[in-house]
Protein backbone atom coordinates (compact mmCIF):
# COMPACT_ATOMS: atom_id res chain seq x y z
CA UNK A 1 0.00 0.00 0.00
CA UNK A 2 3.04 2.19 0.60
CA UNK A 3 6.24 2.07 1.67
CA UNK A 4 6.20 4.30 5.14
CA UNK A 5 3.01 5.18 6.74
CA UNK A 6 4.69 7.87 8.73
CA UNK A 7 5.93 10.30 5.20
CA UNK A 8 4.07 8.28 2.75
CA UNK A 9 0.54 8.30 1.72
CA UNK A 10 -1.03 5.16 0.45
CA UNK A 11 -0.26 4.62 -3.55
CA UNK A 12 -3.30 2.65 -4.35
CA UNK A 13 -6.96 4.14 -4.24
CA UNK A 14 -10.04 1.48 -3.32
CA UNK A 15 -13.20 3.15 -4.30
CA UNK A 16 -15.54 0.96 -2.57
CA UNK A 17 -13.73 0.89 0.49
CA UNK A 18 -11.89 4.21 0.60
CA UNK A 19 -10.05 4.88 3.81
CA UNK A 20 -12.30 7.77 5.89
CA UNK A 21 -13.23 8.89 9.28
CA UNK A 22 -16.55 7.69 10.88
CA UNK A 23 -18.19 9.18 14.08
CA UNK A 24 -19.46 5.98 16.49
CA UNK A 25 -21.48 6.12 19.29
CA UNK A 26 -20.42 3.73 22.12
CA UNK A 27 -23.13 2.88 25.52
CA UNK A 28 -21.35 2.67 28.62
CA UNK A 29 -22.96 3.20 32.08
CA UNK A 30 -26.67 4.62 31.04
CA UNK A 31 -24.41 6.93 28.95
CA UNK A 32 -23.45 7.80 25.16
CA UNK A 33 -19.73 7.63 24.34
CA UNK A 34 -18.38 9.69 21.62
CA UNK A 35 -15.66 9.05 19.43
CA UNK A 36 -14.23 8.22 16.02
CA UNK A 37 -13.02 5.44 14.03
CA UNK A 38 -9.87 6.24 11.13
CA UNK A 39 -10.83 2.88 8.80
CA UNK A 40 -8.06 2.39 6.28
CA UNK A 41 -9.05 1.18 2.66
CA UNK A 42 -9.75 -1.95 1.86
CA UNK A 43 -12.73 -4.29 2.71
CA UNK A 44 -10.66 -6.03 6.11
CA UNK A 45 -11.58 -7.11 8.03
CA UNK A 46 -8.42 -4.97 9.99
CA UNK A 47 -6.64 -4.84 12.84
CA UNK A 48 -7.85 -2.44 15.04
CA UNK A 49 -6.22 -0.04 17.63
CA UNK A 50 -8.28 1.55 20.31
CA UNK A 51 -5.93 4.84 21.18
CA UNK A 52 -6.75 5.77 25.21
CA UNK A 53 -6.29 9.75 25.48
CA UNK A 54 -5.22 11.28 28.94
CA UNK A 55 -6.41 13.26 31.95
CA UNK A 56 -8.54 15.51 30.76
CA UNK A 57 -7.04 14.83 27.50
CA UNK A 58 -5.63 17.76 25.84
CA UNK A 59 -3.48 15.63 23.71
CA UNK A 60 -5.38 13.27 22.09
CA UNK A 61 -2.99 12.14 19.75
CA UNK A 62 -4.73 12.13 16.42
CA UNK A 63 -1.73 12.19 14.44
CA UNK A 64 -0.84 8.91 15.57
CA UNK A 65 -4.20 7.24 14.64
CA UNK A 66 -3.58 8.70 11.31
CA UNK A 67 -0.04 6.61 10.94
CA UNK A 68 -1.55 3.89 12.02
CA UNK A 69 -4.86 3.76 10.14
CA UNK A 70 -2.00 4.36 7.04
CA UNK A 71 -0.06 1.22 8.21
CA UNK A 72 -3.30 -0.92 7.67
CA UNK A 73 -5.34 -0.45 11.54
CA UNK A 74 -8.61 0.77 12.28
CA UNK A 75 -7.44 3.72 14.83
CA UNK A 76 -10.31 4.60 17.53
CA UNK A 77 -10.34 7.36 19.57
CA UNK A 78 -13.29 7.98 22.25
CA UNK A 79 -13.85 10.30 25.12
CA UNK A 80 -14.90 9.26 28.85
CA UNK A 81 -18.38 9.79 30.54
CA UNK A 82 -18.00 13.60 31.08
CA UNK A 83 -15.13 14.61 28.81
CA UNK A 84 -15.34 16.37 25.54
CA UNK A 85 -19.20 15.82 25.15
CA UNK A 86 -19.49 12.67 25.96
CA UNK A 87 -22.44 12.07 28.59
CA UNK A 88 -22.28 11.74 32.33
CA UNK A 89 -19.86 12.67 34.78
CA UNK A 90 -16.03 11.95 35.01
CA UNK A 91 -14.39 9.70 37.76
CA UNK A 92 -11.56 7.50 37.12
CA UNK A 93 -13.58 4.49 37.70
CA UNK A 94 -15.66 5.69 34.99
CA UNK A 95 -12.79 5.32 32.89
CA UNK A 96 -12.18 1.73 33.30
CA UNK A 97 -15.61 0.85 32.87
CA UNK A 98 -15.95 3.13 29.63
CA UNK A 99 -12.45 1.15 28.20
CA UNK A 100 -14.13 -2.03 29.12
CA UNK A 101 -17.11 -1.29 27.33
CA UNK A 102 -15.55 -0.15 24.20
CA UNK A 103 -12.97 -3.20 23.97
CA UNK A 104 -16.36 -5.52 24.35
CA UNK A 105 -18.29 -2.94 21.39
CA UNK A 106 -15.35 -3.88 19.73
CA UNK A 107 -15.47 -7.18 19.63
CA UNK A 108 -19.07 -7.57 19.11
CA UNK A 109 -21.01 -7.89 15.72
CA UNK A 110 -21.65 -4.16 15.06
CA UNK A 111 -17.65 -3.71 14.74
CA UNK A 112 -17.24 -6.43 12.97
CA UNK A 113 -20.63 -6.02 9.69
CA UNK A 114 -20.04 -2.11 10.36
CA UNK A 115 -16.58 -0.95 11.01
CA UNK A 116 -14.34 -3.64 9.28
CA UNK A 117 -12.99 -4.62 12.55
CA UNK A 118 -10.90 -7.79 13.23
CA UNK A 119 -12.45 -8.64 16.72
CA UNK A 120 -9.54 -11.05 17.29
CA UNK A 121 -6.89 -8.71 16.40
CA UNK A 122 -7.24 -5.67 19.40
CA UNK A 123 -4.15 -3.48 20.60
CA UNK A 124 -4.75 -0.80 23.57
CA UNK A 125 -2.78 2.25 23.61
CA UNK A 126 -3.17 4.49 26.15
CA UNK A 127 -1.29 8.14 26.64
CA UNK A 128 -0.72 9.12 30.57
CA UNK A 129 -4.09 8.29 32.31
CA UNK A 130 -4.87 5.97 29.08
CA UNK A 131 -1.64 4.42 29.71
CA UNK A 132 -2.94 3.51 33.60
CA UNK A 133 -6.40 2.33 31.87
CA UNK A 134 -5.01 0.23 28.90
CA UNK A 135 -2.73 -1.76 31.89
CA UNK A 136 -5.77 -1.58 34.40
CA UNK A 137 -7.91 -3.05 31.71
CA UNK A 138 -5.58 -6.23 30.09
CA UNK A 139 -4.81 -6.89 33.89
CA UNK A 140 -8.63 -7.44 34.05
CA UNK A 141 -9.47 -8.72 31.01
CA UNK A 142 -6.91 -12.06 30.16
CA UNK A 143 -7.91 -12.19 26.82
CA UNK A 144 -6.32 -8.45 26.25
CA UNK A 145 -3.11 -9.72 25.29
CA UNK A 146 -1.28 -7.09 23.59
CA UNK A 147 -1.07 -3.38 25.15
CA UNK A 148 1.28 0.10 25.06
CA UNK A 149 1.11 2.82 27.84
CA UNK A 150 2.97 5.71 26.88
CA UNK A 151 3.73 8.02 29.50
CA UNK A 152 1.63 6.14 31.37
CA UNK A 153 0.27 7.85 34.81
CA UNK A 154 0.21 5.45 37.48
CA UNK A 155 -2.73 7.08 39.65
CA UNK A 156 -2.28 4.53 42.65
CA UNK A 157 1.57 5.11 42.56
CA UNK A 158 1.23 9.25 42.88
CA UNK A 159 -1.86 8.70 45.42
CA UNK A 160 -0.09 6.25 47.64
CA UNK A 161 2.59 8.90 48.69
CA UNK A 162 -0.24 11.26 49.56
CA UNK A 163 -1.87 8.54 52.03
CA UNK A 164 1.71 7.36 53.13
CA UNK A 165 2.65 11.03 54.02
CA UNK A 166 5.53 11.19 51.61
CA UNK A 167 3.45 13.96 49.82
CA UNK A 168 1.47 16.73 50.94
CA UNK A 169 -2.27 16.45 49.84
CA UNK A 170 -1.73 20.13 48.60
CA UNK A 171 0.90 19.52 46.26
CA UNK A 172 -0.83 17.36 44.09
CA UNK A 173 -4.78 18.52 44.65
CA UNK A 174 -3.92 22.34 41.86
CA UNK A 175 -2.74 19.08 39.14
CA UNK A 176 -6.42 17.19 39.78
CA UNK A 177 -8.35 20.33 40.03
CA UNK A 178 -6.63 22.58 37.01
CA UNK A 179 -7.50 18.93 34.79
CA UNK A 180 -11.17 18.68 36.47
CA UNK A 181 -12.02 22.50 35.42
CA UNK A 182 -12.54 20.53 31.51
CA UNK A 183 -14.75 17.79 32.66
CA UNK A 184 -17.78 17.60 33.66
CA UNK A 185 -19.72 16.69 36.88
CA UNK A 186 -16.61 16.39 39.18
CA UNK A 187 -13.57 18.59 40.79
CA UNK A 188 -9.89 17.94 41.37
CA UNK A 189 -10.90 17.37 45.31
CA UNK A 190 -13.74 14.24 45.29
CA UNK A 191 -10.84 13.13 42.02
CA UNK A 192 -8.24 13.28 44.69
CA UNK A 193 -10.17 11.59 46.90
CA UNK A 194 -11.44 8.89 44.97
CA UNK A 195 -7.82 7.21 44.06
CA UNK A 196 -7.05 8.16 47.70
CA UNK A 197 -10.13 5.44 48.42
CA UNK A 198 -8.93 3.01 46.17
CA UNK A 199 -5.89 2.78 47.03
CA UNK A 200 -3.56 0.13 45.99
CA UNK A 201 -5.97 -1.28 44.63
CA UNK A 202 -5.10 1.19 41.35
CA UNK A 203 -1.18 0.83 41.61
CA UNK A 204 -0.07 -1.22 38.70
CA UNK A 205 2.97 -2.17 40.48
CA UNK A 206 0.09 -4.54 42.21
CA UNK A 207 -0.52 -5.96 38.64
CA UNK A 208 2.28 -6.96 37.45
CA UNK A 209 2.41 -10.70 37.71
CA UNK A 210 -1.00 -10.70 35.99
CA UNK A 211 0.17 -9.10 33.24
CA UNK A 212 3.94 -10.45 32.57
CA UNK A 213 2.39 -12.98 30.56
CA UNK A 214 1.33 -9.84 27.76
CA UNK A 215 2.80 -8.16 25.23
CA UNK A 216 3.88 -4.99 26.41
CA UNK A 217 5.20 -1.76 25.24
CA UNK A 218 5.87 1.04 27.76
CA UNK A 219 7.02 4.40 26.32
CA UNK A 220 8.48 7.15 28.82
CA UNK A 221 9.64 10.72 27.81
CA UNK A 222 12.99 11.25 29.83
CA UNK A 223 11.89 15.08 30.40
CA UNK A 224 8.38 14.45 31.79
CA UNK A 225 7.87 15.93 34.83
CA UNK A 226 3.95 15.01 34.69
CA UNK A 227 4.53 11.48 35.00
CA UNK A 228 8.43 11.15 35.98
CA UNK A 229 10.28 8.17 34.54
CA UNK A 230 12.22 7.44 38.43
CA UNK A 231 8.31 7.06 39.59
CA UNK A 232 5.81 5.61 36.76
CA UNK A 233 7.93 4.41 34.60
CA UNK A 234 11.58 2.79 36.12
CA UNK A 235 9.35 0.88 38.85
CA UNK A 236 6.74 -0.52 36.57
CA UNK A 237 9.89 -1.67 34.57
CA UNK A 238 11.43 -3.58 37.36
CA UNK A 239 8.24 -4.90 38.52
CA UNK A 240 7.41 -6.62 35.23
CA UNK A 241 10.58 -7.88 34.73
CA UNK A 242 10.68 -9.38 38.20
CA UNK A 243 7.47 -10.89 37.45
CA UNK A 244 9.17 -12.56 34.67
CA UNK A 245 7.99 -10.50 31.66
CA UNK A 246 9.75 -11.90 28.25
CA UNK A 247 7.20 -9.80 26.17
CA UNK A 248 8.16 -6.43 27.74
CA UNK A 249 9.37 -3.88 25.30
CA UNK A 250 10.43 -0.44 27.38
CA UNK A 251 12.14 2.87 25.86
CA UNK A 252 12.99 5.92 27.06
CA UNK A 253 12.43 9.13 24.52
CA UNK A 254 14.52 12.31 25.07
CA UNK A 255 11.43 14.20 25.29
CA UNK A 256 8.58 15.67 27.23
CA UNK A 257 4.99 14.02 28.49
CA UNK A 258 3.47 14.84 25.12
CA UNK A 259 6.56 14.61 23.01
CA UNK A 260 5.66 17.79 21.73
CA UNK A 261 9.20 17.37 19.71
CA UNK A 262 9.46 13.87 19.16
CA UNK A 263 6.41 13.00 17.60
CA UNK A 264 7.63 10.75 14.84
CA UNK A 265 10.15 9.37 17.13
CA UNK A 266 7.20 8.26 19.01
CA UNK A 267 5.09 6.89 16.21
CA UNK A 268 8.23 4.82 15.01
CA UNK A 269 8.67 3.25 18.14
CA UNK A 270 4.93 2.41 18.39
CA UNK A 271 4.48 1.34 14.78
CA UNK A 272 7.69 -1.30 14.99
CA UNK A 273 6.13 -2.64 18.05
CA UNK A 274 3.13 -3.49 16.55
CA UNK A 275 5.15 -4.68 13.21
CA UNK A 276 6.57 -7.19 15.66
CA UNK A 277 2.94 -8.39 17.63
Amino acid sequence: MHSDPITSDPTTFDPQYPADMVPVTIPSGGARLFGVIYRPQGAGPHPTLLLLHGFPGNERNFDLAQYFRRAGWNAVVFHYRGAWGSEGDFTFQHVLEDTAAVVAWLRGDTARAEYRVDTARLVVVGHSMGGWAALMTAAADPSLDTVASIAGWNIGMDVSMVADGDVPREVLLPFFAESADRLRGTTGAALLDEGLAYGGDWNLINYARVLAGRRLLLIAGERDDGTPPPIHHTPLVYALEKAGAEQLTHQLIDSDHSFNDRRIALARTVLDWLGAV
